[in-house]
This record gives C-alpha cells, structure tokens and sequence, in this order.
C-alpha cells in the first residue's frame, strides 16, 4: 500500500479477490470504519331462601278468619314463599321466561365462538395467500421485514459431542452451492461458492465472486443434485464482502443452520466447504488457528475494508469464497473469505494457493449485513468522521490523525492527537484495531470511547453514523 490519507467515508466496489499477502505495518492514514346479552330488566327481588325470612305483610284480623296456611310454589321452585299469592303468582309467570333464557344460551354461544373460528381462519389463509404472492411476485428478493421475514434455521443439527468430519459433510453439502459469474462480461466459470441462507430463496456469498456480475452480468448457481438456476443479486456490501443472491429455485433446498463464531475456541475443529479450483462439494478440515483477527477483505486495496476475522487452518483455497465454516454441530460459523499466501494471487483466482492461514467473516456479521441487504437492497457500514493513522503500531492506542467538521467524531470532541486506548471495553492497540471495533457495530450505536490527551484520560460518548458500502 501506498503512504496516503484514506477518506473514511469513501468505499470504492471491490473485485475479485482477497489477500495478496498476510497484513503488515504500513505508515499511513485510513478512515476509521466504523365482556355477553342485551335483556329487558327483571322486576326486582329480593334474595330468598327458605323459610322465607322477608318483612311481614298485614294480614285478616285473628278474630273473625283462620290463618291461612302457607302456599308452597310448584315445581320448578323449592321452599315456602309465605301468605302473599300475588307476589307468588309472579313468580309462577316468569319461569317460563327463564327457562327460554336459558335455552338461548346454551347453543348461542358456542355457535358465536364456531362463527369467530371460521372467520378467524379464512383470514389468515387470505393473508398467508396475500404475503405469497408478494414474495413470489418479487423479482428482487428483497423483504421488508429484513431477516424477520425469511425462514432460517438455528438449531444444531448434531449432536454436541459429534467428532465426525464426515456428518459434518452429510448435513451441510445439500445446503452448499457453486457460485458461476461474469467477470466483466468475461465467462470465467466457476468463482466461488455460497450456502441457503433461509427457505424463501436467499443464497449468501463474497462480494467479490459476484462483483464482476454487478451490472447486468449473469450469475449462476448450481446445487447438491447438479441442477443451474440463474440468480438476481439482491445487494452486496463491499466494505464487508459480502453479498446476498435469491434463486426462486432454491426455496427446495435445504437452509444451512446458523451457528456462532463467539462460541468458538481457539483450537476447536472446524470444517470448510466450498468449490476450490472449480471442484465442486469439497470438504477439508482443521482447527480455530486464532478469533478477532483484523484482516482486509475483498481487495487488499482498499485499506478501510477490515473486518474481525476467524482464522483457521483447514485448507482454503481460490474458489472456497463464499462457502461456510462450519462447527462440529454443523452449524455455520463463519464465511471464508480470504487466505494469505506466499505469491501475489488473490483468493478469487490465481496460481497461488492455501498456506494453512485462511479467514472467514463472522456469521454474527454476515447476519447484521445480510438483515440490512434484505430489507434495503443495500448494506451501511459505521463511521465516526475521523482518520486514524495505521502505520504506528506501538500497541499504545490509535492516534486520531485529523477530525472532520460536524461528524460524530466532531460531536464528541474527539480532536486530532487525541489517543484512543479503548471502545465500549475493548482494548484498542492501533489503527486497525480502532477500525476493526468499529465495524463491529451498526450505525446509530452509541459506543464509549477512552482517549489521552495531554497526558490526561478522558472519556466521550459516540453516536456511529453511517455509510452505504
């Protein structure tokens, strides 16, 4: 790379390619990426029970009439009801509406609740048929609700102490595909490879095995059984290489599981699938060789682009881009992306090839990018307005070389010279680790950022905005 000042918020589209070589120390300046009826009133009453207990009524004089005896009130009711024969012939008159009342209940009900079932269903058919036709009728493959709206799966395939390389291979191959692109309106067959993302169609790779095809080439995808379906690029981010195809033909296949690249350890196995070299359904295997790893991704040119990489040593070669990295569980990890080698080849094509040092980009970063690129037809990548200097790697921190006017950084207070030595608790060394740790957020994330200044720590607060890339 050359000594220069890079602009952070510049993002030129990157090629096919990857690493050239493994990164080193260079002197210069990048931007830092950054309730049930309605009834007529009963006549009221008071509670009985019997004997009944209510107030005294006047009755004929004892003198001259036998006390009449009490009347009792026929079937259905129960109990004495006293000298009163109006009050109980009342009563008599409106049992019948009672018992009428109390027939409507007993079948009103459950047919309100059958009729409220019904509509219920033919609603949510209607709507099911109505979000179909959406999907099928759109030939971009974007969805509104972003990954929200697709169908992936998560849960592991295997079990927890599988040892197999070969049950990896079983679970994940169907859910593998070959990636064919134009490359400048150049056929150069097979450029890489990608993985089912969900059950709508969605098939995730590299940026820069389909970058060539951006505008207006075609893109082929061939699955498991051998079958080619031509692909619509539904949007891709360079600053990330990543890309997200959709293949109506594809809602067959099986959607890979996702897993996650913080669960791993140093030294854990993992298995790389892709098409090295144009050979289709290649499985090699190895182990975490190291986690966070700030590498370059894409085009080694383009020194803004680093993500934090898992590396590993199962044998990656020109074409593995795009494929999955996958845990033992057969879940996806990761995306291998890039490798470094001894020559001056790229990983999309070249003579050069696997050294036993290959990068993937993090699942948590695919998904974060995949979710924008689904929703948008684009991605964003955060940025705080500021360049930082690369080349100084003392591990002191990374030196803020220059602030642009009313950015976040400029909000914050960040001045030129200032020394950031920690983000959001992450220990930040140079540079690149500064870029790195931002890239690990999304725009619109409030981040806490540690600085020296004057021999004086200071802490401020950054609100990351953001930058389509």
């Amino acid at each position: 790379m050359s000594d220069q000042d890079s602009d952070q918020d510049s993002g030129a589209p990157q090629p096919n390619g990857a690493w050239d070589q493994p990164p080193a120390g260079i002197d210069e300046t990048r931007p830092i990426g950054g309730q049930p009826f309605d009834s007529a009133p009963e006549p009221p009453m008071t509670p009985m029970a019997p004997p009944y207990a209510g107030p005294s009524y006047p009755s004929a004089p004892q003198a001259t009439q036998p006390a009449q005896q009490p009347t009792a009130h026929p079937a259905p009711y129960s109990g004495t009801y006293g000298t009163h024969p109006e009050r109980d012939t009342l009563v008599q008159q409106m049992a019948p509406d009672r018992t009428a009342k109390a027939r409507v209940s007993g079948w009103l009900w459950p047919a309100v609740a059958s009729l409220a079932l019904v509509l219920g269903l033919v609603g949510g058919a209607i709507g099911g048929v109505a979000v179909q036709s959406w999907r099928d009728n759109n030939d971009n493959g974007t969805t509104p609700g972003g990954l929200g709206d697709v169908d992936t799966v998560s849960q592991a395939p295997l079990a927890p102490a599988n040892g197999s390389v070969a049950a990896v291979a079983k679970q994940l191959l169907p859910s593998t595909v070959q990636i064919m692109a134009d490359y400048n309106g150049q056929h150069l067959g097979a450029t890489g490879s990608g993985f089912v993302l969900d059950r709508q169609g969605h098939i995730v790779t590299n940026n820069h095995v389909v970058a060539g095809a951006a505008d207006g080439g075609d893109i082929v995808v061939i699955d498991h059984n051998g079958n080619r379906s031509k692909a619509t690029l539904v949007g891709r981010s360079p600053v990330y290489d990543l890309a997200v195809l959709y293949v109506p033909e594809a809602k067959n296949l099986t959607p890979a599981s996702l897993g996650s690249s913080t669960a791993l350890n140093v030294g854990d196995p993992v298995v790389a699938i892709g098409s090295p070299l144009g050979l289709s359904e290649t499985v090699t295997a190895g182990i975490v060789s190291a986690k966070n790893r700030p590498v370059t991704t894409g085009d080694s040119a383009d020194d803004t682009s680093y993500i934090n990489a898992v590396q590993t040593d199962a044998a990656i070669n020109p074409g593995n881009s795009g494929g999955p990295l996958v845990n033992m569980r057969g879940q996806v990890v990761g995306i291998n992306s890039a490798i470094a080698t001894t020559g001056g080849s790229s990983i999309g094509g070249g003579e050069s090839g696997n050294i036993g040092v290959g990068f993937a980009i993090p699942i948590e970063q695919v998904l974060v990018t995949a979710d924008q690129i689904l929703r948008d037809g684009h991605a964003e990548y955060p940025l705080i307005g500021a360049k930082v200097k690369t080349g100084d790697d003392a591990g002191e921190g990374a030196i803020i070389d220059s602030v642009q006017a009313d950015t976040p950084a400029d909000k914050a207070g960040l001045e030129a010279g200032d020394v950031v030595t920690s983000l959001d608790g992450v220990t930040i060394t140079n540079g690149v680790s500064l870029i790195v740790a931002i890239r690990t957020h999304q725009p619109g994330d409030t981040v806490e950022m540690v600085i020296e200044r004057d021999g004086n720590e200071k802490t401020l607060q950054v609100t990351l905005s953001g930058q389509e890339g």
